[in-house]
Formats: structure tokens, sequence, C-alpha cells
């Protein structure tokens, strides 16, 4: 099976979470991924693929979040259940690369947790809230309230990928819209909540760690100077992308090369 790509469920508090793992390696690498509308069920494969670059070195876990997400629940409670996840799996001095949302949990989980975090990454991610991804976030929320799928998975996209990009895949817009529609709204509605709660910045001291930020200087979702805030507070290494946004970590060529560099050096 290509690099070893496993996809099953392990039991996170009493509910069955989907994980994914791949890579020869012995060295873990748990990647967390942002808010996203399906989960990470059938999709082992496609991200084995994407992430080739790091399955020679490393064993890779992804951890979806759990089915079940109580309203009112924070990426620090997310970041809890990856921790539990490791924990279950005895998984200890990951790399760690946190992308959008799952960039929030990552601060938080080498703040709680530094014994299970060796390196870190934070990729287009922010450490404490601002207007720009408030009224992103509020707007989605409302489009998932008013069944506004169509117009949900539009804004998305165009908030997140270049004009460039848009444009060469504008004829798959419709399939897209559809293979994207949200499972649970309410869980989507909750976990999009959990975006407004990152209050890291204060705490950003608790990690020692090293840390490499990577952001895009054109993001409308979390803002480019997210990821400048947060290099300036750790003082640590940052590469921001002139022409791409949030999906930088998709439109990038060598996105994944930069990142690999940093954590093998």
């Amino acid at each position: 099976m290509i690099y070893h790509v496993k996809e099953q469920q392990i039991s996170l508090h009493g509910m069955l979470t989907d994980t994914i793992t791949f890579g020869k390696g012995t060295k873990p690498l748990v990647m967390i991924q942002g808010l996203n509308t399906r989960g990470i069920r059938g999709t082992a494969v496609p991200l084995a693929w994407a992430y080739r670059l790091f399955a020679e070195d490393y064993q890779v876990y992804l951890f979806d979040r759990k089915p079940e997400v109580f309203d009112g629940i924070t990426v620090r409670d997310l970041a809890d259940d990856i921790a539990a996840a490791m924990d279950q799996l005895g998984i200890q001095h990951a790399d760690v690369i946190g992308v959008s949302q799952g960039g929030m949990m990552a601060q938080y989980l080498a703040i709680d947790r530094p014994d299970l975090v060796s390196k870190l990454v934070l990729a287009v991610t922010l450490s404490r809230s601002n207007d720009t991804v408030t009224s992103v976030i509020e707007h989605w929320i409302a489009l998932t309230q008013q069944g506004a799928m169509k117009q949900l998975i539009t804004d998305m996209a165009e908030k997140m990928y270049s004009d460039a990009y848009l444009k060469r895949y504008k004829p798959l817009m419709p399939l897209l819209t559809a293979l994207q529609k949200p499972r649970d709204a309410q869980r989507f509605i909750a976990l999009a909540r959990a975006c407004l709660t990152c209050n890291a910045y204060d705490e950003l001291q608790k990690i020692h760690c090293p840390v490499f930020v990577i952001g895009g200087r054109q993001d409308q979702v979390v803002g480019s100077e997210a990821s400048e805030e947060i290099a300036r507070k750790l003082g640590c290494r940052i590469y921001m992308y002139e022409q791409f946004g949030h999906a930088a970590y998709e439109e990038a060529g060598d996105f994944n090369q930069r990142i690999y560099d940093f954590l093998r050096e």
C-alpha cells in the first residue's frame, strides 16, 4: 500500500474518531489541519500523496476533530484532544505542523504539553483573534445557519485562494460545492466558533522548542499580520509568500519543502 497509509479510528473520550497514518520512518510527525467542512474520512491516499515528501523519514499522524463537539468548545479544548490521542498512541517528542485552526491548536499543544512537541511549524495561523478572522468566521457561520451551502463554499474558496487559482479551477466549482457541503452543519458551526477563542499570544513565551512560522501576504482569513505577530513575539524564523494567501499550503510549490528543510536541519 502506498506509503503504508492507514485510515482507522481510535476511541477519544468515548467517541470513535477518524485518524490517518502513513510513512516509512520512525520519527513521529503530527499534522493538524485547519477548519474544514467534511473531516478527513476517505482522504488518506490523497493526503499521503500531497505530503509524500515527509513519508520517507516520518511516521505521519493526522487526527480528525471528534464527531460530536459541544457548543462553546475552544481551540484549547481541541488541542487537549490531540494530546489525548497522542498519549493513547504513545507519541512523544513529535514534530508538529499546524495549519490555520490547526496552528491555533498546535500553539496550545506546545504550551500545555511541551513533552509532546519537538519542533513546531505554524502555518497561515494566528495567536489571537483580529477583525479579519472575526468578520470571516461570523460570515461563514451565518451562511451555514441560513443553509446557504453553495455561497459558503464559494466564499471559503474566494477568501482562501488566489485569483489565478480560482480562475484556473472555476469549471470545478460546482463539483467542489457538492463535495464540500458540511456533513453536520451544527458541528461545523461549533468548530468555526472555536477559531475565535484563540488567545495564546500572552503565553507564547512558554513555547521553548524551535518554531517556524509560514504565511501568505494576501491572507484574507487570518490576515498576514497574524503570522508576523507570532514570529516577532517568539523571535523565530518566518517566511511569507508575497503572492499567496490562506491556501499557500496548496498553492505554493515549495511549501512542504520549506517545512521539511526546517524540520530536518
